[in-house]
């Protein structure tokens, strides 16, 4: 199933007029959408601010890949899945538009129902350090930013656009995955470059999926019935984009990502930490351009160029491996290799860390990756409960009684963490 420009456009028309006959809703406050696009996945939800209530949700997977689907399910009802082309992010949002208009697992009615939208940016350079209600400037700063966020920051805007056009007239909110780590001291973000380009150009390190970081850092600490301020956590954000921080009694105090979310971990298509050097060296090789080359480093690099072409995609690789593909098995283990000196260099940080969460597309589900990333981490004490880390996206903990560093797996919100934000700033 393909849904075509035009036919988008006809629905999101009869969204606006109430033309398309949905479920009735009961009695609501605030309702609020929130679109989060990623590099290869886009979630949503329609959200009710007052009681935290989810009225519908959604996955897109695969955006980009062979094998694209939604995943839709209505408050009270059952999944819908559904295979569909997305060759890109504009196509995924016209799927989500598509479900929550669907006369038998709809939950919007008209436009009237929507008070807010939410949207998740990744990348807000040092003029936004938190939440802002989006306007005209907004969106050019956003725009302003898409060399540093090159895989993200377009499909974000490609979310807002959207829903501009059909809702001119409903409030929008941008919320930064840069925000949560601003409270990073100068030694964890300055590079060692000359520091008069911190001061002309602020080259420094920004990190992202701040809002994940923030909402499992906190999530984790309650689930343990501790205050956050008393913990230190290293929380491993692991899906397509990949990233690790240190949260030291609240505070975010270092993170994986840099100046763009190209820094850090090997990902799905990011090749994370490389030598400087390598562009110019591969851009006089290959006669291109050290623009070309770190468009390799962004779209053709990580567990899929390692693979050689095999998949970005975790669950593909897997099979692969398990089939005898040795490129595949071995981008597997150098990808957990590199989650695993993270969590070392931020034990060494914060000197020490009482406890470690895994959350994300991988992070949640994939349980031979958890064991892998584990399987380094014994002078930590770590020791893992194998029947516990069967368990697939739901909060558990996966480490022994006895282990010294405790180990929890705890799916993100981020969701419901923008919705927050977003009815915090236009109520």
């Amino acid at each position: 199933m393909q849904i075509p420009a035009y036919a988008a456009a006809n629905l999101l028309q009869r969204w606006f007029t109430g033309d398309v006959h949905t479920k009735q809703k009961g009695d609501r406050k605030m309702n609020i959408l929130v679109i989060n696009c990623g590099s290869s996945s886009l979630k949503y939800q329609l959200i009710n601010s007052e009681s935290e209530e989810v009225l519908a949700k959604g996955l897109c997977e695969r955006i980009g890949i062979d094998g694209s689907c939604i995943t839709h399910q209505p408050k009270g009802g059952e999944k819908v899945k559904t295979e569909i082309a997305m060759p890109t992010h504009t196509q995924a949002v016209a799927a989500v538009i598509e479900k929550l208009t669907d006369e038998k697992v709809g939950v919007v009615k008209s436009l009237a129902e929507i008070d807010a939208v939410g949207h998740r940016i990744v990348h807000g350079g040092e003029k936004f350090a938190s939440s802002v209600v989006i306007d005209a400037e907004v969106m050019k700063a956003i725009e302003d930013c898409n060399d540093l966020a090159p895989l993200h920051n377009p499909a974000n805007l490609i979310g807002i656009n959207s829903c501009k056009e059909i809702m001119p007239d409903v409030p929008m909110v941008a919320v930064f995955d840069t925000a949560f780590h601003q409270t990073m001291p100068k030694k964890a973000y300055l590079y060692g470059l000359p520091y008069e380009y911190y001061e002309k150009y602020k080259v420094r390190r920004y990190g992202f999926h701040g809002t994940s970081h923030d909402f499992v850092s906190n999530r984790v600490a309650e689930i343990m019935g501790r205050k956050r301020e008393d913990l230190k956590i290293i929380v491993c954000h692991l899906g397509n984009g990949a990233s690790v921080s240190a949260v030291k009694n609240g505070k975010c105090v270092d993170t994986s990502m840099g100046l763009t979310p190209l820094e850090g971990l090997i990902m799905g298509t990011r090749s994370g930490d490389i030598d400087p050097a390598i562009v110019s060296f591969l851009a006089d090789k290959e006669g291109k351009t050290a623009d070309e080359i770190i468009n390799i480093c962004n779209k053709k690099s990580g567990v899929l160029g390692l693979s050689g072409g095999v998949s970005s995609d975790f669950r593909d690789l897997a099979q692969a491996a398990a089939d005898g593909n040795e490129k595949a098995d071995i981008a597997l283990k150098t990808w957990a290799y590199h989650v695993a000196k993270y969590v070392g260099a931020y034990a060494a940080a914060m000197n020490g860390v009482d406890v470690i969460a895994f959350t994300a597309g991988v992070g949640e589900n994939n349980v031979d990756a958890r064991a892998e990333v584990c399987s380094y981490l014994g002078y930590l004490g770590v020791t893992i409960n194998a029947e516990a880390n069967k368990k697939r996206g739901e909060e558990v903990e996966i480490s022994t009684p006895d282990s010294t560093t405790k180990v929890y797996v705890v799916p993100t919100d981020e969701e419901l963490a923008i919705a927050r934000e977003t009815a915090r700033l236009v109520k």
